[in-house]
Formats: structure tokens, C-alpha cells, sequence
């Protein structure tokens, strides 16, 4: 529930879903002496979204027993995750079959960038503070956005918690420690300051050190009959973050300072029965950013952002500690400034037009023989048009991609330089006003460069590589309806049918080396899918609640690169035919009981549908159970966490091994 004086109408849709200003102002501009002492406001997360849209929020998060950002998305529909090996491996996603370079990750807002490999990992951004994970197929539903928000054939959208106070408190503190399996040690803190009516902060801490050891089974042609134990999954690692959230008339403005320290071991392949592994990575990871959003005037809305990062890695592998290892002893410096701003312009009550501009710069050095150090620019221009009539809606744009390479070494090749248009068009059309029923599609194709290591890795690079393009198709329809009377409150279902092309498509495989991958071009890849979800909300009684939400995805992901090849049209590598996940949370008075299940069928390690590159299907199921406790005006929570419950071996990746049933137990105060 929102109240503001009616002089604050303007300031109701930055903060409330749903809410246009136009629409608030309208109602009043026939009569300007009318007086209107309070507005009241009551809105929910419904998701109404013209595009594909999948939302976990809130104690949602909290329920599935995720430890970061990677495992929550396993919960989504169209998402494949690869988990190169427990708590200390690489975790990425990807979204519909289109490859982990074309999700574009951010974080309040803000886009994450690597321009080094294109790879954002998941698993280092934790669910403690997190108040929000998006996922949109295409784009966000909204035109007023940065440039860079048109850029990416799927969007996840990380937000973390924006201080909010209740009863006048002037702050919020919530302490977290959370200890289990692989010698667990993670405690975490959350302080939320007011200011003052127009200022507030917050602070956010959390350390995490696991041995990842855990006991796993090593298959050959006989069966499983080796256990052995993961090495080498160690991790420390710490975060830290500092934001300042502010607001003026008609507009606030957010800053944010992110810090992530960690040390840690790469598990490895378990391949020719080798079982042990010695490569460490160490990482600190740097950025400042900051957002000002402002209507300023009836008609006219501005947006402005900025960010600096710095993103420094160390790679080593050495001999002495594994003699199966070359000496590798690599650094690798990456530096990012960006900045942006959008201007939308209401020019009917129906008709909106935004544009957008922003501009990106990336380096990256290294200590490698013969590197480059290669430098890029890179110019975006986005111009979006939207109409929103009572039951039609539609929305258009267009992004120009600019990008230059330079490089500091002469003595290398660079890349020519790309400029480039794409196009997307969104539908969505509700044939019965009181029905909530949607039906909705789109196109958007997509223009994605090469990474730098694509183009200028020592002797690997290829500077004469080609980018990827992608065509994207989708239809869909939703509907949604509450009930008054009966057991159920609320249900939601959505169902999207896709088809996708991707030319010159760049995939990307580890080798048995896990830092050195194998670039692969597959010239043409058709993607056919459906996506189905569906969510209900129930009450027994008055004290009981409970929910459960259920995806499900089928994929058919063909290589139709060479009509001459063996393998023409094989399902490409780790793309698994059927896939889906199951959640249910349970309340009653202080308890809660909460199980998730997650579901991946079977696939293929390579482009070659061969026995030998199999990879069976496998599914999780975790539980978990929780007590509140109110301490006076405090709270204390305890859960217990078991996931993995039935023991299942499985590899997400093969060769990558993950953990069997393991336990968890959280204590959370809040104050």
C-alpha cells in the first residue's frame, strides 16, 4: 500500500507497478480546481508483461534452498544452466539455446560486462540482498530504457533490495549464518540506514568459505564402482556492497559500490581417472555505478546512468603441484566506463517515443606473450516507439551497434569495424476486458560481436571471425484469474511457442584444461521450442497458505550447418530435449515447508548425436523447513535445508561431477 498527497502523483510510477503518470494526471488536467486531499494506491507484482517474462521476488527467493543467483534461475523455463562442479565451478546460463553471450545480466539496472569472454558468472552474486531475479525473453516490456537494454536476445535483471521503513524506524539490520555441508562458513549482514526524508543507505557484507569436498561416484563401461571425493572446489570469497538511494521532485537518483574478493580451486574434469586437480583462480571485481531518473514535465522523462569497472584475474597452474599441468601463470586486467541516457517523450495519452544513446569503453591486458592489449569502443542508439490503447498494445525499435578495435601492439591484426541495425516488434492483444486472458508475440533479431579472447587470445584469436546474428520469433498468450470464494486465490499460466536462427553461431566447449576452450562456428542453428508455466495461490482456512509454480520446456536445437556432414541437423551440444521444475510452499502460523524439484532430460556433450557423447537425464529434488520466532519487536528465523534429498549423481556438465545430499542450516535475526 502506497499514500502520497496528490501534488506527489507524478512520483507514484517510479515506485508502484502499473501506474503511468499520464494516467493519474489526465484525470485532472480538465479541471485544475478540483482538490484531491489523498490517493490512495494498493498494487501487486501481477505479471502483465507484453513480452516473456519469468519473476522470482521476495520470500520466493528465499524458499528454494538456492545458494546465488545461478541455482534460482534453474527455476525458469527455456533456461539451461552449466555447473562446471559444485560451489567453487563456473556457473552460466543460458536462455532458449542462443548461448551465454547473448544474456545480458544487470544488476540495479546496470549491465554486467565482460568483454573479454562475454561470460557473467552467476555464482558469485548471492541471493542475501537480493530482492528480485528477472528473466525476459527479448527485451524488458518497457521502451523508456537505456540502449544497451535492446542489446541481448534475453535479459536477466538482478535487483537488489532498496531500504524501505516501517513504523518510523530510522533503520533495518538483518544478520545471517548459514553452516552445513563442505564445511560451510557464511555469514552475512544487511544495514539499512534513513538519512533522512529524501536519503537513505544501505550496507551489505557476506564471506564464504567451503572446502568443496564432496563424495561423488566414477561410472565406467561396468556400472559406478569408484567413490571418490571432489578436490580442489575450495572457495573464499567475500562481497561487499555500499548504495546511497535518494529522491527529488518527481525523480530519485541510486548509487552503488560492489566489491568481490575470491580465491579459489578449479575442480577439474574427471577424465582417465584422474581425480584431482591443482589450477587456482584469483579474482577482485570492482564497480562503481550510478542511475538519475527524473519526469520532468507532463510530456517529458529523463534517464541518465553511469558505471566504472575494473575486473582483475589470476590464472595459475602449476607442474610442481600437478605434473599433467602446463605452466600457465596468467593476469588478465579488464577496465569498463560506460555511460547512458534515454529520453521518452509522452506525446498522446496512447503514444510514447523514447531515445536512447549510450556509449561503452573496454580494455583489456594481459601478461601473455605476444598479447595485443586490445582496446573497444562501442557507440549504441536505440530509438523505441510504443502505443497502449485499452486492449491493443504495441511496441517498436531499432539499435544501431557501432563498434571500433584499436590495439596498442601493432604487430596484430584487428577486426574491421561493425555498424549495424536491428529491429524487434512486440504485440499483445486482450480480446475481453474483464478476462484475463493475453495473447502476445514478437520478433527481434540481434546483433552480437565477437568476444575479444574470440579475436585476440595468443594464438587462438581470430581476427577475421565473423559476428553472430540472430532471428527471433515468438507467440504466446497468458491468462490469469483471481478467485474470492474458493480454496484457490490465484492462478497463472503462460505458454509461449518460439522458433529461433542463429547464423554463425560461436560455441564455446572447455577442453580438458578448464581455463583453455575450444571455439567452435556452427554456421546455422534452428532452435524450435514451447515454454509452459504455470502458478497458483491457495488458503485453507485462515492460517494456512500455499503456492506452487511448475515450468516446463521442449527444445529442439539442430545444427543445420553442412548438409554434407554426418551430423546434420543433431541436436547441439548440451541442449536437452525436455526440461522443467516443480515448486511448492507451504504456511501455516510461523512454520514453513517448502520442496522444489528440478528436472534435466537427456542430451548430448557434442554435436555428434553419438552413444558415446550421451549424457543421461537427471533431477534434484531439495526440502526445506523453517520457524519464525518473534523476540519483542525483533525476528528470528531458522531453516533447515536439505538438498539433493534422494542422493541423485549427476553432471550437468560431463565430466563435472556434483554433490549428492547435503544439509544446510541458516539462522537469520532481523531488527
Amino acid at each position: 500500500m502506497i499514500r502520497q498527497k496528490c501534488w506527489l502523483a507524478w512520483l507514484l510510477p517510479l515506485f508502484v507497478p502499473g501506474i503511468h503518470a499520464s494516467d493519474l494526471h489526465a484525470q485532472n488536467q480538465t479541471d485544475s480546481l478540483q482538490h484531491l486531499d489523498e490517493v490512495l494506491v494498493t498494487a501487486r507484482a501481477l505479471q502483465k508483461e507484453i513480452i516473456p517474462v519469468q519473476k522470482l521476488s521476495g520470500e520466493q527467493l528465499q524458499r528454494l534452498g538456492s545458494h546465488n543467483v545461478a541455482d534460482a534461475l534453474r527455476y525458469f523455463s527455456g533456461v539451461q544452466l552449466k555447473d562446471y562442479g559444485g560451489i567453487g565451478g563456473l556457473k552460466t546460463v543460458n536462455v532458449r539455446s542462443l548461448g551465454t553471450n547473448h544474456v545480458g545480466v544487470f544488476y540495479d539496472g546496470i549491465e554486467l560486462g565482460n568483454a573479454q569472454n562475454g561470460t557473467v558468472d552467476l555464482g558469485r552474486f548471492s541471493l542475501d540482498n537480493m530482492e528480485s531475479v528477472t528473466l525476459y525473453n527479448g527485451q524488458k516490456s518497457a521502451i523508456f530504457q537505456s540502449a544497451k537494454d535492446f542489446g541481448a536476445a534475453g535479459t536477466i535483471y538482478l535487483q537488489t533490495r532498496t531500504p524501505k521503513f516501517k513504523d518510523n524506524k530510522k533503520y533495518n539490520v538483518k544478520a545471517t549464518f548459514k553452516t552445513g555441508s563442505f564445511g560451510v562458513v557464511n555469514p552475512a549482514v544487511l544495514w539499512e540506514q534513513q538519512i533522512n526524508d529524501k536519503l537513505s543507505s544501505s550496507f551489505s557484507a557476506e564471506y564464504m568459505y567451503t572446502t568443496g569436498k564432496y563424495k561423488f561416484r566414477y561410472a565406467t563401461e561396468g556400472g559406478y564402482d569408484t567413490t571418490a571425493v571432489r578436490q580442489n572446489g575450495d572457495v573464499n570469497a567475500l562481497r561487499i556492497e555500499h548504495g546511497l538511494y535518494g529522491t527529488v521532485k518527481n525523480g530519485y537518483w541510486r548509487t552503488k559500490l560492489y566489491t568481490y574478493f575470491s580465491d579459489r580451486g578449479y575442480p577439474g574434469a574427471i577424465v582417465r581417472n584422474k581425480f584431482t586437480h591443482e589450477d587456482r583462480q584469483n579474482d577482485a571485481n570492482f564497480f562503481a555505478q550510478g542511475m538519475f531518473r527524473k519526469h520532468v514535465s507532463d510530456k517529458y522523462r529523463f534517464m541518465a546512468s553511469a558505471k566504472y569497472a575494473y575486473d582483475y584475474l589470476h590464472y595459475l597452474a602449476d607442474p610442481h603441484k600437478d605434473e599433467s599441468l602446463m605452466y600457465i601463470n596468467n593476469r588478465y586486467r579488464q577496465q569498463e566506463v560506460y555511460v547512458s541516457t534515454a529520453n521518452c517523450f509522452d506525446l498522446t495519452s496512447f503514444w510514447s517515443f523514447n531515445l536512447s544513446v549510450d556509449w561503452q569503453f573496454n580494455l583489456l591486458n594481459a601478461n601473455l606473450k605476444d598479447f595485443v592489449y586490445p582496446r573497444r569502443n562501442t557507440g549504441l542508439f536505440a530509438a523505441a516507439t510504443a502505443f497502449d490503447f485499452d486492449q491493443f498494445k504495441l511496441q517498436a525499435s531499432v539499435l544501431g551497434t557501432f563498434v571500433s578495435d584499436k590495439l596498442k601492439e601493432e604487430k596484430g591484426e584487428t577486426a574491421s569495424d561493425k555498424m549495424e541495425w536491428t529491429p524487434s516488434v512486440v504485440i499483445s492483444y486482450r480480446p475481453f476486458k474483464k478476462i484475463g486472458l493475453n495473447f502476445r508475440a514478437f520478433y527481434k533479431r540481434i546483433f552480437r560481436m565477437p568476444t575479444l579472447n574470440d579475436l585476440y587470445y595468443t594464438f587462438v584469436g581470430n581476427a577475421y571471425l565473423d559476428p553472430e546474428y540472430t532471428n527471433q520469433y515468438n507467440v504466446g498468450a497468458t491468462y490469469e484469474k483471481e478467485f474470492a470464494d474458493l480454496w484457490i486465490k490465484r492462478i497463472e499460466l503462460q505458454a509461449d511457442v518460439y522458433y529461433n536462427e542463429v547464423k554463425n553461431k560461436i560455441v564455446a566447449t572447455p577442453t580438458s584444461n578448464f581455463f583453455r576452450w575450444t571455439m567452435i562456428n556452427l554456421g546455422e542453428v534452428e532452435i524450435r521450442g514451447i515454454d509452459f508455466a504455470l502458478q497458483t495461490d491457495w488458503k485453507f482456512g485462515r492460517e494456512v497458505f500455499l503456492s506452487g509454480r511448475l515450468n516446463y520446456t521442449y527444445q529442439k536445437a539442430q545444427d543445420f550447418t553442412d548438409p554434407t556432414d554426418e551430423f546434420y541437423g543433431g541436436q547441439i551440444p548440451y541442449i536437452p530435449w525436455h526440461s522443467g521444475s516443480a515448486a511448492l510452499n507451504l504456511n501455516w502460523r510461523s512454520w514453513e515447508a517448502n520442496y522444489s524439484f528440478v528436472y534435466t532430460g537427456e542430451r548430448y556433450s557434442s554435436q555428434a548425436n553419438l552413444p558415446v557423447n550421451y549424457q543421461p537425464s537427471w533431477y534434484t529434488s531439495d526440502f526445506s523447513v523453517a520457524k519464525r520466532q518473534q523476540i519483542r519487536s525483533h525476528e528470528l528465523k531458522l531453516t533447515l535445508e536439505v538438498n539433493n534429498l534422494l542422493n541423485q549423481q549427476y553432471e550437468v556438465v560431463s565430466c563435472y561431477p556434483m554433490p549428492g545430499i547435503n544439509f544446510k542450516f541458516i539462522v537469520q535475526y532481523t531488527f
